[in-house]
Formats: C-alpha cells, sequence, structure tokens
C-alpha cells in the first residue's frame, strides 16, 4: 500500500521577495525541506497542501488545483509536461 503524498511542487520554483512563498505552489523554503525530509510524516504533509492552498487566490489557486491534479493524475506538472514538449 502506497500512502506516499505527493509534493505540491508544480515546477514553477521561484520566490516572491516579498511573502517569502513560491509562485507555483506557494510554499516558504522551509516547508519545501520539510517535504523533503523522510522524517516528515503525512499528517503534517496533508495539512500543509491545506496551508497551502488557503494562502492562494484567483489565477494563482485555479493553475496549481489544475496542475497539481494533472501530477497526481499521470506524474508529473502540466508546466513540466508543456515544457518538456516544447523542447
Amino acid at each position: 500500500m502506497n500512502d506516499r503524498i505527493v509534493s505540491p511542487c508544480i515546477s514553477i520554483c521561484k520566490t516572491d521577495p516579498i511573502t517569502g512563498y513560491c509562485y507555483g505552489c506557494a510554499r516558504t523554503n522551509d516547508e519545501k525541506k520539510l517535504w523533503k525530509n523522510e522524517n516528515t510524516n503525512n499528517d503534517w504533509k496533508k495539512q500543509n497542501l491545506e496551508e497551502i492552498t488557503q494562502r492562494m487566490t484567483g489565477w494563482q489557486q485555479d493553475t496549481f488545483k489544475e496542475s497539481y491534479k494533472h501530477k497526481l493524475k499521470n506524474g508529473i506538472s502540466l508546466f513540466k509536461k508543456n515544457l518538456l514538449e516544447t523542447e
């Protein structure tokens, strides 16, 4: 049984200098590090997914949800898929 929770990274990795949140996934750099830490539990990850989507509004939230849904289904974010198709 695979309990792994997929990272919210949608391959748009730029941090807003004012908020400290990633433009793509709205995580802080510390949150990104915690996602990569093998000792971080799924409860924290689920809570963090809720927190980051609450940070987003409008088009950012819409874009994130669409790309993350695609990543869950296909294993790759829409941004990365489109980037690979143009290469």
